[in-house]
């Protein structure tokens, strides 16, 4: 295959770009270079240095592409109400500019980068009262050390269950209603162009070649850096958040089944497939595994604080993904949490 790959200077961008590279396919490499995830750094050899939003830039590359894979995006949750108009002109506009470019130039299969944050809060269920869909959650119960959610009906705690594919989408932060957008401009031009696409919602994405210490690294990062500096990783709540953690190898892999699925039209025209380890972990284990891949087991402080918004357990099915893609993770979190405690990380 001949692969437009955007974003490829990327922490998930640049572990797809390798695997496409190791399997023999041509990569043509672009990356905007977003000072939030890449500092002052310049583009590495081989990629060109182009926004997607600029498409008189790069239209000529994308003639003779068989697939676009598409990792470009600003990430995160947000730090202020002021970077919703970031979010929506690199990811929505962005993807809307490349899809318009794609269909000009007669290119008609994409993989888009998604993420479980399009899902808000995860899927619960009540021991009386079957499945539920909890209001939020209370400042009042969060600040006298509830944390989770509640029945509806009769108050009693919900208990998570897997979310899969059909679940309703309810993004909670400017990152969230990007990517539900991003979702949406594809499955619209996949009804226009007649064209072909798969979105893969990842889950807590993490491996060597994460960035630390900036505002959009995951909690792993953020735990290992605490780690470094001697500081004890600060863990919210009470640490029972449960989520999915997959490796960025794993990641790679999933998007090389979907480019392969879509190319060769044994995708339905458009889905969306979550991408996750299968095995949950709570928030306080992330810590531990951290910090015992550390060399520093016994320091966490589980700090009870909480923040307006986050969400008390996202956990996903991967069952899709394996019977239509035939993805299903190789790398366990008490393993690559382990690892990823000394592994390299983008500065």
């Amino acid at each position: 295959m001949k692969v437009l790959l955007t974003g490829s200077a990327g922490f998930i961008g640049t572990a797809v770009g390798e695997l496409l590279d190791a399997d023999g396919h041509e990569v043509v490499r672009l990356d905007l270079m977003l000072p939030q995830a890449h500092g002052a750094a310049a583009p590495p050899p081989g990629t060109l240095h182009l926004d997607v939003r600029d498409a008189a830039a790069w239209t000529e590359l994308i003639r003779g592409v068989d697939v676009v894979c598409h990792q470009a995006a600003m990430v995160g949750a947000g730090v202020t109400v002021r970077d919703l108009p970031d979010y929506a002109a690199h990811n929505d506009l962005g993807t809307a500019v490349l899809l318009a470019a794609m269909h000009d130039a007669g290119v008609d299969r994409l993989v888009l980068a998604s993420s479980m944050v399009v899902y808000g809060e995860g899927r619960y269920r009540c021991s009386e009262h079957g499945v539920q869909a909890p209001p939020p959650r209370r400042v009042a119960a969060l600040a006298a050390g509830d944390f989770e959610n509640h029945c509806p009906r009769c108050d009693r705690p919900l208990e998570w269950a897997l979310v899969d594919e059909t679940a309703r989408l309810d993004p909670r932060s400017s990152y969230a209603a990007s990517k539900v957008a991003q979702e949406h401009y594809t499955s619209a031009w996949v009804r226009q162009a007649g064209a072909r696409a798969v979105a893969l919602r990842y889950h807590n994405v993490y491996g060597p070649g994460m960035p630390r210490d900036t505002p959009y690294s995951g909690v792993a990062a953020l735990f290992r850096s605490s780690l470094e500096r001697g500081e004890p990783p600060q863990v919210f709540e009470d640490g029972g958040q449960v989520r999915d953690f997959v490796h960025v190898a794993d990641v790679a892999r999933a998007n090389l089944a979907a480019l392969r699925a879509v190319v060769d039209g044994k995708a339905p025209a458009y889905a969306a497939y979550n991408v996750a380890s299968g095995h949950p972990v709570r928030i306080l284990d992330v810590a531990r595994f951290v910090a015992e891949g550390s060399g520093r087991s016994a320091v966490l402080e589980v700090t009870g604080g909480y923040r307006l918004g986050d969400v008390r357990h996202v956990v996903a099915s991967p069952a899709r993904a394996t019977a239509e893609l035939g993805f299903t993770a190789e790398v366990r979190p008490e393993q690559g949490l382990l690892a990823f405690a000394t592994a390299p990380l983008r500065t």
